[in-house]
């Protein structure tokens, strides 16, 4: 008699005891705009608090936060380009570019130079000539094998990477013209 219990008793509670659930689905929990006494007001969600702004629904029209004026990239930067500014871009471009564009800006960097596709060179023609919200955007978006950078650099910072690749491409393009007359006259000097 005892076997046949242990026998049926067995599965019985090894089945109760898989059957038991207590998920969330199982707390008490209400319904979104569903009326509860719990507040005063009735509510069961709470009113969003004035000035609010979801993360994922932020609306920035500014040239600041899109590279964009008027519906046509920005020419001029929209912050003071500062020493400052400027240090903190190579301190951002540093971590953030390099491995791609290579610390001279030359697209020489080391994700280049392990086999994936090469990069832009930022001293090219063409990226010289774009306006700073062409960049601007790039960065922000992404372009051909480039991802979005919009989740990982602040919008100020993106405008001080730019401003750094201006220095960069502006060291390395320079002509004796763009030097000041009381400067020329030193590298004009022999020693």
């Amino acid at each position: 008699m005892m076997r046949r219990f242990s026998k049926i008793a067995l599965p019985l509670a090894l089945l109760g005891a898989v059957a038991c659930r207590r998920d969330m689905q199982d707390q008490p929990r209400y319904k979104p705009l569903r009326a509860s006494r719990f507040f005063a007001d009735d509510r069961s969600a709470r009113p969003t608090p004035p000035g609010t702004i979801a993360r994922d629904e932020l609306n920035d029209t500014d040239v600041l936060h899109t590279g964009v004026a008027n519906g046509v990239f920005a020419t001029q930067f929209p912050i003071p380009v500062t020493r400052k500014l400027l240090v903190r871009g190579q301190e951002r471009f540093n971590i953030y570019c390099t491995p791609c564009h290579g610390f001279l800006g030359d697209g020489n960097g080391m994700v280049a130079r392990r086999g994936f596709k090469w990069p832009a060179n930022l001293h090219s023609d063409r990226l010289r000539n774009a306006p700073p919200g062409y960049l601007f955007q790039v960065i922000t978006n992404g372009y051909g094998a480039m991802p979005s950078y919009s989740s990982q650099i602040e919008p100020q910072d993106r405008w001080a990477i730019l401003a750094y690749v201006r220095a960069l491409q502006l060291s390395r393009n320079a002509t004796l013209a763009d030097i000041p007359a009381e400067h020329r006259r030193d590298l004009e000097t022999e020693p």
